[in-house]
């Protein structure tokens, strides 16, 4: 049996690659593992030799001591790899096949899997629907920043992609398959984006950039992105984006010079709870700023997608409300301009199937527009470092070097 290493979460601002044990088909106990889940046997599950396992904004929000994770949990929810062993349940997913993980873990059987929403799956969470590999309040699933990782119901959840020569060659594409591509459609997708849209998307980090994207993909005419980050910014200009810096003014004066008017047709909030006020609060903290402001810029009868993270339990929140997930938010305002709202993870098997042939058949870049950088995996604390200073680029974990 193999080793295993896998980058650990030691407290506020430190991340370690550490030894851990190698994956079994039987959830064992450990930091951040539900006491209902120690024991669970997976027989229906898959071992992987991780490709490919990425840095998310999620992830980073646990590192800076922002979320109620435990010291010692094993990180990482965005997972590409090659099976290595199945369980005796497993009939379809076979050794060899190269696949990607979403970042939901979903049973396949419950009520919510059944009309397709595997991001609040009612049973591998004892907690509350929902469940995400190596994040806190999710289960316990180990995460996969790691050589090795054990996927659960592994004929529901993995997707196969069909050519492994042709997939390796597409692996930086291919990644973003387990979060970041899906999500950021999904925030478009819920948002109403179609042929012809104007879109404003808060936030040019990795989401925000896919949800561009993603935005292109599905035929608007504009696409506008904001950040407080020159660097991030120009990234997202690359692949032509209009930008907006909020930290000269107001986000609706600058739509207006570029459309002519001070309203979209749809938004996204790519940026989540630790959103920072537009103008002179550039430097605060205001945790309610990218919805009341998305809000207030998409046109009457719109809609808006939130694909950004929000959370119950936030131990570094400016005030006891934000705290507890409790934010000032301008709900009148929404209702008075009957918008439509759509938040919670995105339901990545709902979407990545489609994105990996647009992929496979060169219709989108997602690679390049949100500048992947692999590095090894005993590199990750200094990927998180960088992308917590606001590197413009998304880190690509390459454990056993299998990246060209």
């Amino acid at each position: 049996m193999p080793g295993n290493k896998a980058v650990i979460y030691q407290g506020p601002g430190e991340v370690t690659v550490e030894s851990v044990d190698y994956p079994t088909l039987e959830l064992k106990d450990g930091p951040g593992v539900n006491p209902a889940n120690v024991g669970r046997k997976v027989p229906h599950g898959a071992i992987l030799k991780v490709v490919a396992s990425n840095i998310c904004g999620s992830d980073q929000h646990m590192v800076r001591g922002r979320t109620t994770a435990p010291a010692g949990l094993a990180l990482g929810h965005e997972i590409t790899g090659e099976v290595i062993e199945t369980g005796p349940d497993v009939e379809f997913i076979k050794v060899g096949d190269l696949v990607s993980v979403p970042f939901n873990i979903a049973c396949g059987r419950c009520r919510n899997c059944k009309e397709g929403k595997t991001g609040v799956c009612l049973n591998v969470n004892p907690d509350r629907p929902g469940s995400a590999y190596g994040y806190v309040d999710m289960g316990g699933w180990v995460g996969g920043q790691a050589e090795y990782a054990l996927v659960p119901y592994a004929d529901w959840n993995l997707l196969k992609f069909p050519d492994k020569d042709q997939a390796m060659a597409k692996i930086r594409d291919l990644t973003m398959l387990s979060d970041i591509f899906p999500t950021g459609y999904h925030g478009c997708v819920t948002a109403g984006v179609g042929t012809g849209s104007s879109v404003y998307i808060a936030g040019a980090g990795p989401v925000g950039l896919a949800a561009a994207t993603s935005a292109f993909l599905l035929g608007a005419s504009v696409v506008m992105i904001a950040d407080l980050q020159k660097e991030r910014l120009d990234q997202a200009k690359s692949f032509g984006c209009e930008t907006i810096d909020v930290s000269t003014g107001d986000p609706r004066d600058q739509i207006e010079r570029i459309l002519g008017r001070p309203e979209v047709d749809c938004a996204v909030d790519a940026v989540g709870f630790e959103a920072h006020g537009h103008g002179g609060e550039a430097g605060t903290e205001r945790p309610a700023t990218v919805l009341n402001t998305v809000m207030d810029v998409t046109r009457a009868g719109g809609a808006v997608g939130i694909p950004g993270l929000y959370v119950t339990g936030d131990p570094g929140a400016s005030d006891e409300a934000a705290k507890v997930g409790s934010l000032s938010i301008r709900l009148g305002l929404g209702w008075a301009k009957s918008l439509a709202f759509t938040t919670g993870q995105c339901p990545v098997m709902r979407y990545n199937r489609a994105l990996m042939e647009a992929i496979l058949h060169d219709r989108t870049q997602i690679a390049k527009n949100v500048n992947a950088t692999v590095i090894p995996l005993d590199q990750a604390p200094q990927g998180y470092a960088d992308f917590d200073k606001g590197a413009a680029r998304k880190y690509v974990l390459d454990p056993h070097g299998m990246i060209k």
